[in-house]
């Protein structure tokens, strides 16, 4: 096929692309019987690739044979010029060995003297989710995935938000589902008539919203959302009812194309659970929501997730020890994840969990971490046996129904011993059913393995958490030690949480000892490790062997 024809297949292609509406797009040359098909048709049903000769007989074996004989007799009759359209609909086989129901439409294209020239159409996938959502009316979740991804095909700059209301269960409790149904509905009403003009309006999971908007820029899309946040504070109207919705809201800038729609939804959701969590619903932009030393690029982040994807390519642990408070010798370690790549060099986890844990791949990189923490730990444990190795988890992992077995099952396959290991919670974990937590932390220490409650204080719930789920070590963040040399108060508060902690059972680590003035004035507690620069920053494994162990014993 020629260059110029195979343009005029591509063009066809992406102006019917632009209508489709999530449907599998096809474009067929009738002269040389080359096709262009979508890529998510060639993932879903298995075909060759993108461009096919011959694509209506590779097409047919895919159709179930009950119905092949007809479809074949249809594109036949395209081919003859005996037909104009193909409108039908069949089964086809999936990439899974399953058949699902298809409707597909096509139009002949003619040329200047009306002979048949290409054949176009697009095939309905009745088994995929519904790209409109029934509640609302608005295209749904699937709808958004879909024009996100038209988006960057077209590289049109933009931004997107995604809006929701905060503590909506109370509006279910207190009124009713079939209620709260009618106050989602009136709710996505009222987003669609304050975006008319501005943005498409998308009901998302949950409660959630979003709005994809091409014309206004962040700093904008946040004046019309405080506009909305006013009116649906203090004028919102449900039937006869007039309710005060708080909203949430993160915003991200749509400036870049050689990232993943996945990646543009972390940082989304990141920005919305600031807004919810940190900044009492005021709206939240996604390159402001971290600190201007730690700001983190999209497209940094783009390709630290597709490394996740990639085996964990790039990452790798440092450990920083873990110190008894009466001998200061080494008690335990605490395994700590960063990456690396020749771009951008070390990136701390600061930079890159708190986004990541919004992402379904994150739980892959959390087993990547336990498992490597296992294998490099045991080169330790012959001059230290009875050596502690902390691995924190985040609540995407404790949330799986396999994580118990997932962790006893490393623990058979590296060969590490279970009561060398300690799993580190924190109180965002109160997400979780307590009950469930309680029974899977009991589960652990049946096993052997210690629980540790990290940065205790620092929300609300620690306290909650600590009275339902047996731990063997509560962790003192650093925010409440910095200044204990001097201020009464981080004096009164280890004292306190010391006393907690021995009414519990529970050991004391205290994170960010710095100085030596700062481990003599925390040794007046009762206080079980320190952790922290004093000691030693974070360290690759083999450091931490030349740190702590005499060279003719690695030998």
């Amino acid at each position: 096929m020629n260059q110029d024809r195979k343009q005029r297949l591509d063009n066809i292609f992406e102006a019917f692309s632009i209508i489709a509406e999530g449907k599998y797009v096809y474009v067929c040359d009738l002269h040389d019987d080359l096709s262009r098909w979508s890529q998510s048709a060639v993932d879903y049903f298995d075909l060759p690739g993108i461009y096919m000769y011959a694509a209506g007989d590779i097409w047919a074996e895919h159709v179930h044979p009950e119905d092949r004989e007809s479809y074949s007799k249809s594109i036949e009759n395209i081919f003859s010029g005996a037909e104009s359209s193909h409108d039908m609909q069949y089964r086809a086989l999936a990439k899974d060995g399953n058949y699902v129901v298809c409707t597909c439409r096509g139009v002949v294209v003619r040329d200047a003297n009306g002979e048949p020239e290409f054949f176009a159409g697009a095939i309905q996938n009745h088994s995929i989710h519904s790209y409109m959502d029934t509640v609302t009316g608005l295209r749904s979740l699937y709808g958004f995935f879909e024009d996100l991804k038209a988006l960057f095909w077209k590289q049109e700059e933009g931004c997107i938000m995604l809006i929701g209301p905060n503590n909506f269960s109370n509006v279910n409790d207190i009124y009713g589902y079939t209620f709260g149904n009618s106050v989602l509905r009136t709710l996505g009403n009222f987003l669609h008539t304050e975006f008319s003009n501005l943005g498409a309006v998308y009901r998302m999971d949950g409660t959630k919203f979003a709005v994809i908007s091409h014309s206004l820029t962040a700093e904008k899309m946040k004046e019309v959302y405080q506009n909305i946040q006013r009116k649906a504070a203090h004028d919102f109207h449900v039937d006869s009812e007039r309710l005060s919705l708080p909203l949430n809201a993160g915003i991200v800038k749509m400036d870049s194309f050689d990232i993943s729609t996945e990646t543009i939804y972390c940082c989304l959701k990141y920005a919305y659970y600031e807004s919810k969590n940190r900044k009492l619903g005021d709206a939240v932009i996604f390159a402001n929501a971290l600190t201007e030393d730690n700001r983190l690029h999209i497209e940094k982040l783009n390709v630290i997730r597709n490394s996740v994807a990639e085996n964990c390519r790039g990452f790798f642990l440092c450990y920083q020890p873990i110190m008894d408070a009466n001998t200061e010798e080494l008690k335990g370690m605490e395994a700590l994840i960063r990456w690396k790549d020749e771009s951008y060099g070390t990136v701390p986890p600061v930079q890159f969990i708190p986004v990541l844990e919004q992402d379904a791949l994150f739980p892959e990189l959390g087993r990547w971490i336990l498992r490597r923490a296992m294998e490099e730990g045991k080169r330790l444990l012959q001059f230290y046996p009875d050596l502690v190795m902390n691995v924190n988890l985040s609540y995407e992992q404790l949330e799986t129904n396999t994580f118990v077995e997932e962790v006893l099952q490393m623990l058979r396959e590296t060969g590490f011993p279970p009561h060398n290991l300690c799993l580190e919670i924190t109180e965002r974990c109160k997400i979780l059913d307590i009950s469930l937590l309680k029974n899977m932390f009991k589960l652990f220490r049946e096993n052997g393995i210690k629980v540790a409650l990290d940065d205790f204080g620092t929300g609300f719930s620690s306290l909650g958490i600590l009275r339902e789920v047996p731990v063997d070590t509560i962790k003192i963040d650093r925010e409440y030690v910095k200044d204990v040399e001097r201020s009464k108060s981080d004096q009164s508060t280890v004292q306190f949480i010391s006393n907690l902690a021995d009414a519990y059972s529970a050991e004391v680590c205290v994170e960010g000892v710095e100085t030596s003035q700062m481990r003599d004035c925390l040794k007046q507690f009762r206080v079980s490790s320190f952790q922290g620069y004093y000691y030693s920053k974070p360290i690759t494994m083999d450091e931490f062997l030349k740190k702590y162990t005499k060279p003719e014993e690695v030998g």
